[in-house]
């Protein structure tokens, strides 16, 4: 993965990482073999408008059930790579990629079948459906990490952390509007121990309480003092205004890096407790 470079004479060394945090990225790209799926139906529609209209008709249908097939596919990848980042993930409600190669089958069916042929038809079919599963594969079918894992605490800590993703989104679509590349260097660095904390989150439910007010209250105001300095600085390229906003950020990462550590501290001080009680009821048993 893909190191930032920092250091003495690095325009922003203000902060050192103590630890390395797990990094999602914010915008997941499905590759470009998902890419050649929306290009590859592109014939179809200049063949339909040379042809009689059933035949125009049947070209247009397998187009377009093509391009929802390279739609699916490509957000069945992206969610694949988001389940497959995260140590703990529910299955994707419903298996894009799998949905994507029947759809796949289909428009190649379709368009072969405009032709008059239908041996071919499922011949071509059979081996969209072949083919696509083999390069892209299945979807993810079962949760992962989620043994012992209270659903409704789940579905909570997910409510929150869109929340949270959405404050993200909105702070890095504003920062743009400052046209500084060394201040929207901090605010990404800023962004990843954030989702440091999202991730921990996510890996324990419990620690939602503890986390709620910096991923809804303070991250809300991190994006309203965004705006405002954005709109600021674009206008009078205010350096003192820049210097406060770099503080702020410095302020507010270490302060979401210091909850974050002693959410984990806290799940350790859990574990410890549970493994002393376990040792004190085998020692009651008599086990040793």
């Amino acid at each position: 993965m893909a190191k930032r470079f920092g250091g003495k004479f690095s325009p922003d060394d203000s902060i050192e990482h103590t630890q390395k945090p797990t990094i999602i990225p914010a915008n997941i790209k499905a590759g470009w073999r998902a890419k050649i799926l929306f290009y590859a139906p592109l014939p179809l529609v200049l063949r339909a408008f040379f042809n009689p209209p059933e035949v125009m008709a049947l070209n247009l249908l397998a187009f377009g059930v093509l391009i929802l097939a390279a739609w699916l596919t490509r957000d069945g990848i992206i969610a694949h790579k988001e389940y497959d980042l995260r140590r703990v993930a529910k299955r994707p409600v419903m298996p894009r990629k799998i949905f994507g190669s029947a759809l796949t089958g289909i428009g190649l069916f379709i368009a072969s079948y405009s032709s008059g042929a239908m041996f071919d038809a499922l011949i071509f079919g059979g081996l969209g459906v072949v083919l696509h599963a083999f390069a892209f594969g299945p979807d993810p079918m079962r949760d992962k990490g989620m043994e012992g894992v209270d659903q409704f605490q789940t579905e909570r800590v997910a409510r929150v952390v869109d929340k949270a993703e959405q404050h993200l989104a909105e702070i890095s679509d504003a920062i743009l509007r400052a046209n500084d590349r060394t201040i929207e260097s901090r605010v990404a660095r800023f962004q990843i121990t954030v989702r440091d904390m999202l991730r921990t989150v996510e890996e324990d439910p419990r620690d939602l309480t503890a986390a709620r007010k910096y991923l809804g209250v303070y991250l809300q105001g991190t994006r309203d003092a965004t705006v405002k300095f954005a709109d600021i600085y674009a206008r009078s390229q205010d350096q003192k205004a820049r210097a406060d906003y770099a503080a702020l950020l410095t302020d507010l990462e270490d302060n979401f890096a210091a909850r974050t550590q002693k959410l984990l501290l806290d799940d350790r001080s859990d574990l410890d407790v549970e493994i002393e009680v376990l040792r004190d009821r085998l020692q009651r048993d008599g086990i040793h």
